[in-house]
């Protein structure tokens, strides 16, 4: 199993991935450490748990309300005539949705290891 190497707020952390995943895996980390930084910004450096901990509650709250803009979005089509690209685009959607939420739940298990190790 391949193991990328992000970097979190200057710290390194090795973090395995399946096979293929690796670019992936390091943009999601971008992304993170981009949180990260932000809140050490306007915090200073509080605990990479707790600024970690901070990122993983900011992204889930962007998934619940990417969820449920998307929810609305539905409701708001109704199933009267949706056509085959709105459907493809609701599948897109539903993937786009799940994935985040799988990072998030990766999200909330490394800050739960960082602060048992702190």
């Amino acid at each position: 199993m391949p193991q990328v190497a992000l970097t979190i707020n200057g710290r390194s952390y090795q973090v395995a991935c399946d096979d293929g995943q690796e670019e992936r895996i390091r943009q999601l980390g971008q992304y993170i450490d981009g949180k990260v930084t932000e809140f050490a910004k306007s915090w200073g450096q509080i605990g990479d748990a707790r600024l970690i901990l901070m990122a993983g509650l900011v992204i889930t709250d962007e998934l619940a309300e990417a969820t449920e803009s998307l929810r609305r979005e539905r409701s708001n089509r109704g199933g009267n005539g949706a056509t085959i690209q709105q459907d493809r685009v609701a599948a897109t959607e539903s993937v786009l949705a799940a994935g985040i939420a799988s990072l998030a739940a990766r999200i909330e298990a490394v800050a739960l290891r960082l602060e048992s190790t702190t």
